[in-house]
Parts: structure tokens; C-alpha cells; sequence
């Protein structure tokens, strides 16, 4: 099933508009099931560029439905279904965006023609709406009005899927609810990067790292700085350019890894690493038991990156001397051997404290005290 859709806002800043007309028409794929158009009144400005565009007037949405009136509605409609639109990544976002204001979190499959168009008629001379309908003879009345887009884009889709016969390209062209709102290049990035768990770069056009962080699903992670509604995670978001990545494994050493990073390459976007005031602990409780830091030898030994090899993290009394990975077939009984196999690690501030508050909230493989 499929909702065929399109949206008509008020312009203005990224993440500020708001809808003033939708239309939405509900498509098993053969005909037309269900069918919804109104007028929104978008509780703010509509921008006088946009008004000249499309028509619609302050006065026009004045007494028009709420976006939290039509909702409801909105929902029961898309239910089900994926979102088809000319540009859909625009119209997905502005739709989570009026959810989110709301308090709910609106996430639908969605499929764009403009992608569709590019796979399935190359020779195009243009992918907008306006040019490639009247090249294929496709009706346009109403043009920057919601219903009027919609049916144009509705009929467009009908031809698409005409043309591919073995519905592969219309399957491969389908976003997952997380990645509706991301741009093709945003999209490449986020699936360059693999779901285990790691630490992830983020870099700008001049190659500069802006940013760097640990995260269990790494895919996940930078998809969320290209969907994030805050006015920082946009302005990140419009500097990235290339995404690196580093899988390692354990949980514990992702954090340890980023925090030492993030001192010695202070990335742009963040934020300074706030430091304890407190002492160092004294003692790390690891699945349950007490080991002291009194000047002892402590591995904390978790799973690697793959089948046999952990990862491990020494530390002598409250210092952290090395991290790293180990064959299994490796007997890790002396510091020779450990300095040979990790790598030696600076005296980190909070360091110790990373590694202290990660195990009082979860497990690791084991410790080994000598």
C-alpha cells in the first residue's frame, strides 16, 4: 500500500516551517482507496515568496484546521503504507517535524520519484515534478498546490512502476523509516558505515575531523546527526562531508577510545570533556567483584572484533598503560607480554573515570588481576 503525498509550508527557517495544505491519496497499487486534502492553518508567518508561489494566502488558512486536528487523520491514512513523493525526503521530514512538535514520533517508509525517475528514465532532461510530467505527457493543473502535485506525482508514479516490470528497482529505491528524511549523499554515508560498535569520525569538506563519538549501532548514530531537529545538530550536519569509522569490538573500549581522541584531536563540534572533581576511585567493581588499585596489575578483558580475539584494557594501580587486542592462542601472564601486545596509552584525565562509571552500569568479559 502506498500514500501518495505532497505538502505545501510556509517557508522560513530549516526546521521553523510548518504545513499549510496537504493532500495525501491512498494507493493499493491499481486505484485509489482513500483520499485527504486540506488547508492547514500553520499558527505562523507564511513567507511572502511562498505566497506568491503557491497562492495560498495568510487569510486562505486562518480558519483552516490545526496541524494537531488533522493528525489523526494523517495517521490513519498512512497507516500501513509507504510515503510516495516527488522530493520526499522534504515532505518526510516536515511531517516528523509536526509530529515531533506534538511529542510523537511519526515514522513511515518512504519512496521518492525523483530517485525513481533517475533509475528508471535516465535520458530525462529534467527530474523536477513540472518537466518530467509534461515529457511524458502527464496532465499538471493546480501546479504548487498540494492536490494538484499529488495527482501529477500520483499519475507519474503509475507510469514508473509500468516501467519496471520485475519491480526490483522500485524495492531497492524503498527507505527504511530512519534514513526517509536523508538526502541521496547523507544516505551513502550513513550506509558506509556498519551497525556494530566502534567509534565513528565525521569530517568536513577540507578534511577536517569535526567530530568524533562511540556508539553500540554506529550506523544508527550518524543517521541521527542527519535527522537531529536541533539548530546545532544542523549546523553540523551541513559540514559533513566524509564518514570514517573504527569497530572495536567491547562497549568499553569504543568509550575509552573516543575520550582519548577526543583529547588529542579536539574536534569543532564536541563539547569540552567535562572533567570529576573527584578523587580517582581507589577500586573498580567489575561483574560484581571489588578489585583493588593499590598499585596491582588489572585486565579488563572483553570481546574483540571478531571470532577469536578480545579486546583489553591494562591498567596498573590507577593508571591506564595500554589497550588493545589479543589472539586467543595468546598466554597474557606478564607485562612483557602485554607491552608487546597493546598499545601503550597517555595518561588520559577521567580516563579511569570512563572506565569506572561504564562498569557500574554494565558487564564485561572478565578481569584478570596479577
Amino acid at each position: 500500500m502506498y500514500a501518495i503525498l505532497d505538502i505545501e509550508t510556509t517557508g522560513g527557517k530549516y526546521n521553523e516551517e510548518a504545513i499549510t495544505e496537504i493532500a495525501i491519496h491512498r494507493f493499493d497499487g491499481h486505484r485509489v482507496t482513500d483520499t485527504f486534502i486540506s488547508l492547514v492553518n500553520p499558527e505562523r508567518e507564511i513567507q511572502p515568496y511562498v505566497q506568491k508561489l503557491t497562492g495560498i494566502s495568510q487569510k486562505m488558512v486562518h480558519t483552516a484546521p490545526k496541524f494537531y486536528q488533522l493528525a489523526k487523520r494523517i495517521l490513519e491514512i498512512t497507516q500501513d503504507s509507504i510515503l510516495v513523493a516527488h522530493n520526499a525526503q522534504f515532505d518526510y521530514r516536515i511531517l516528523r517535524t509536526e509530529f515531533h512538535r506534538l511529542g510523537f514520533d511519526y515514522q513511515r517508509k518512504t519512496l521518492c520519484t525523483v530517485d525513481l525517475s533517475q533509475r528508471l528514465i535516465p535520458e530525462a532532461e529534467s527530474h523536477s515534478l513540472g518537466k518530467l510530467v509534461r515529457s511524458l505527457g502527464i496532465p499538471l493543473n493546480n501546479r504548487h498546490r498540494a492536490n494538484g502535485d499529488a495527482l501529477a506525482t500520483l499519475k507519474l508514479f503509475q507510469v514508473l512502476m509500468d516501467r519496471d516490470t520485475e519491480k526490483e528497482i522500485l524495492r531497492e529505491t524503498v527507505r527504511a523509516e530512519q534514513h526517509g528524511e536523508l538526502s541521496t549523499r547523507q544516505l551513502r554515508l550513513v550506509e558506509s558505515v556498519p551497525l556494530d560498535t566502534g567509534v565513528y569520525y565525521l569530517f568536513n569538506r577540507d578534511r577536517e575531523l569535526i567530530y568524533l563519538n562511540s556508539s553500540r549501532n554506529m550506523q544508527a548514530a550518524v543517521n541521527q546527526h542527519f535527522t537531529r531537529q536541533d539548530r546545532s545538530g544542523h549546523k553540523l550536519r551541513k559540514e559533513i562531508r566524509e564518514v570514517q569509522f573504527e569497530r572495536t569490538g567491547g562497549e568499553l573500549m569504543a568509550r575509552l577510545k573516543a575520550h582519548v581522541e577526543v583529547f588529542d584531536n579536539r574536534p569543532a563540534y564536541n563539547p569540552p570533556i567535562q572533567l570529576e572533581r573527584e578523587n580517582s576511585p581507589e577500586a573498580l567493581h567489575v561483574n560484581g567483584i571489588t578489585y583493588s588499585l593499590n598499585g596491582k596489575n588489572l585486565l579488563l578483558v572483553d570481546k574483540g572484533r571478531n571470532q577469536g580475539e578480545q579486546s583489553a584494557i591494562w591498567l596498573q594501580g590507577p593508571e591506564v598503560r595500554g589497550m588493545g587486542y589479543y589472539s586467543l592462542n595468546h598466554q597474557i601472564n606478564n607485562i612483557h607480554i602485554l607491552e608487546s601486545l597493546l598499545t601503550p596509552v597517555e595518561q588520559y584525565e577521567g580516563a579511569l573515570h570512563v572506565i569506572s562509571e561504564y562498569l557500574r552500569e554494565k558487564r564485561i568479559a572478565k578481569a584478570i588481576e596479577f
